[in-house]
């Protein structure tokens, strides 16, 4: 989507750092309205879980910092060597027998010492060294049993004789008498002692996990929702104006910009349905622009996705992804959804496969006409470029679509007015006063974007050569654009080639040139501009795979008679026939496969689709297709009448060109010398060989 870009007129809040995150917490919202009730849950408890863990940790650190520097200010009274922070390591140690608390109330008790080494936030490694009658018990008690020697401290004569300390200030030979007490309570200790290690991994288990979770949200984000993304109508360059011509399709649409806009008008006559619109016409004919500035006259958000891209290889993907459609776009109440390329949704559902119409389904549902008063206004434009003339349609779709748009190519007066609307914008490298006639001619049949891309060729041809863009150049850019790339290297040094190339190609040419001569009574001034051929050439068309081509205008006509279908296919025949006089029978060449695929198509239309050559008026070409293998079955009548029909109008073909052998043999030369010639060039070499 070319057209869509953020306008230089967009006011500066628009694209400050407040809009910014306005327009990150719209997408945020976007992508958890399409989620399931489980990730939603799930990032739910994310976002409570984050801050409280954060906030519980900070408060731990606080705390923990708070011990330390009391812990730092603390002194301890007495000589040296005396304090509480030391073990009396002269006194013999033993293991306690029994209950700790039971030797603590039936023995003397002189000094009572903890030694302790902090595992976690309430965790903690303990042992009890007792003094009592010139020895030291060790004890290793047990959590309920701790919990209760804690209790009791407060009131119990022997609580003020504790003293707590850390193991990691112990000197080294109390840190020796520790170690051994260690192998003898290895078994004793509590098990919420052993399971601190596992507590510890758990914790950093859970951080992973979360971090995991985040970076699978993150990637979903970035990756599948990517596509899904509305486009706000600020961000959109240009207006309806810029659609040059189309006045009809611009007349349509201005309904739906009336309807929407006096909706409570409208809503008194009865028509209240949502606004589901068909966009259907040749690809290249502004249906995307349309939508985008339509979008931008209305001040709504669009969505633009492809009806291709729904399904995602998995049963009910396409079908999901239009409930998330459908889900962001409730969200914002009011706005546009445009399907484009969504010919298949449109096609007869059936399918042997019960999930094959689960997408055409789902969109019939969400296109339904049963809204509540407080539902979303959507617009829904859904894009073909096929209409119900050219395809059979479902009928229950088309129903849904209370405005069909039909789109078409340009007129002769509107391939101008596009032309220099894109010309416009370069104004000031282009020549002035250009003669657009030939190149409006040359372009019958094409599309808008066809234009543009031969006006922005033209521009790098422009910039490459260091020139002006003239007349000359529009040519040129449409040649490459219309027939390809070309290249004089293929052929060049293939005499014997390019000799029969050129007289395949005069054969065409010829032909036509007798047909337009008669229906101009001789008038060259007329002839220059009826004969549809602009260049004959000897360069190989990578695109078609041909060794040369001729370079034609498209027919405007959009009826063709019986005399024109026999003309065309004169033209097409006078190729071959052209090699068949120079060359005889054995000489004719596989370079006519093209031209005769056409001429069968065309014999197959007349005959067996018009019954031109037929008493009745049946067309057969509705019974003679196999619905199983989809191969064309030619009947015996219409393949003879073909067979008749073809044979007749190669031997005229051969007639015409047999008069011209001996002019066929002088252009032949002049192409081979130039490479390449225009029609002008080619008239003139005629006439000149005429006079002579």
């Amino acid at each position: 989507m070319s057209n869509l870009s953020k306008s230089d007129d967009t006011v500066p809040t628009a694209t400050g750092p407040w809009r910014a995150v306005e327009k990150a917490a719209s997408r945020l919202q976007d992508w958890f309205v399409i989620q399931s009730v489980f990730v939603k849950l799930t990032v739910l408890a994310i976002i409570i879980l984050i801050p409280a863990t954060a906030i519980y940790s900070f408060t731990l650190m606080h705390k923990q910092a708070a011990v330390a520097e009391q812990v730092k200010a603390m002194t301890v009274a007495g000589k040296a060597g005396e304090g509480m922070w030391t073990l009396n390591d002269k006194l013999p140690v033993v293991f306690g027998i029994g209950s700790m608390l039971s030797f603590l109330e039936t023995k003397p008790v002189e000094h009572i010492t903890v030694i302790y080494t902090p595992l976690m936030w309430n965790v903690s490694e303990r042992i009890i060294l007792i003094e009592s009658q010139a020895k030291q018990y060790a004890y290793y008690p047990s959590d309920m049993e701790t919990k209760i020697f804690t209790d009791k401290a407060v009131t119990a004569p022997w609580g003020g004789k504790l003293a707590f300390i850390p193991r990691a200030e112990l000197s080294d030979s109390n840190q020796e008498l520790i170690a051994r007490l260690d192998l003898r309570f290895a078994d004793a200790r509590p098990q919420s002692e052993k399971d601190g290690w596992k507590a510890a991994v758990s914790g950093v288990l859970s951080a992973a996990l979360t971090i995991g979770l985040l970076a699978f949200v993150y990637f979903q984000f970035k990756g599948q929702f990517k596509s899904l993304k509305f486009v706000e109508p600020t961000q959109v360059l240009g207006s309806i104006d810029d659609l040059v011509g189309m006045d009809d399709i611009k007349a349509e649409v201005a309904q739906i910009t009336d309807q929407y806009q006096r909706r409570a008008a409208y809503a008194e006559y009865g028509i209240s349905k949502p606004f589901n619109v068909m966009f259907s016409g040749p690809a290249g004919t502004g249906k995307t622009k349309l939508a985008s500035y339509l979008a931008k006259e209305l001040k709504l958000p669009i969505l633009f996705h492809s009806a291709a891209n729904l399904e995602t290889g998995f049963v009910a993907g396409g079908s999901n992804t239009l409930s998330r459609i459908m889900a962001m776009a409730k969200r914002r109440k009011h706005c546009i959804v445009f399907l484009d390329e969504a010919q298949d949704l449109f096609m007869k559902r059936g399918g042997r496969r019960k999930f094959d119409d689960d997408t055409a389904n789902t969109l019939l549902s969400v296109l339904d006409g049963v809204r509540s008063k407080n539902d979303a206004e959507i617009i829904w434009i859904v894009a073909s470029n096929f209409n119900s003339e050219t395809m059979q349609m479902d009928e229950a779709m088309l129903r849904r679509f209370q405005m069909k748009v039909d789109f078409r190519m340009p007129n002769r007066e509107e391939r101008t007015a596009i032309i220099d609307h894109y010309l416009a914008r370069r104004a000031e490298k282009v020549l002035p006063d250009l003669d657009l006639r030939h190149l409006v001619a040359v372009t019958e049949g094409r599309s808008p974007a066809d234009l543009e891309t031969i006006v922005n060729q033209a521009g790098i041809s422009a910039v490459q050569a260091s020139e002006m863009i003239g007349a000359d150049t529009l040519m040129l850019a449409a040649e490459r654009v219309l027939v390809g790339n070309v290249n004089s290297h293929t052929t060049e040094e293939r005499e014997r080639d390019r000799r029969i190339i050129a007289v395949h190609e005069w054969g065409h040419f010829l032909v036509d040139f007798e047909h337009e001569r008669k229906l101009t009574n001789g008038n060259w001034e007329q002839l220059l501009a009826d004969i549809k051929t602009i260049k004959i050439s000897l360069k190989a068309n990578a695109r078609t795979n041909a060794l040369g081509f001729v370079f034609h205008k498209q027919g405007a006509n959009l009826l063709m008679t019986k005399g024109d279908i026999e003309h065309e296919v004169r033209v097409l025949l006078g190729g071959m026939a052209n090699e068949e006089l120079f060359f005889g029978e054995q000489g004719t060449t596989n370079g006519a496969h093209n031209d005769i695929t056409r001429v069968t198509e065309l014999l197959h239309h007349a005959v067996g689709e018009m019954s031109m050559y037929r008493k009745t008026r049946l067309n057969f070409g509705v019974l003679d297709r196999d619905s199983q293998s989809g191969r064309r079955e030619v009947d015996e009548e219409t393949r003879s009448i073909m067979e008749a029909q073809s044979e007749r109008l190669y031997g005229e073909t051969k007639a015409v060109l047999g008069k011209f052998k001996p002019l066929t043999e002088h252009l032949v030369g002049k192409l081979m010398e130039a490479g390449e010639m225009n029609l002008s060039e080619a008239l003139f070499e005629i006439r000149r060989f005429e006079a002579a």
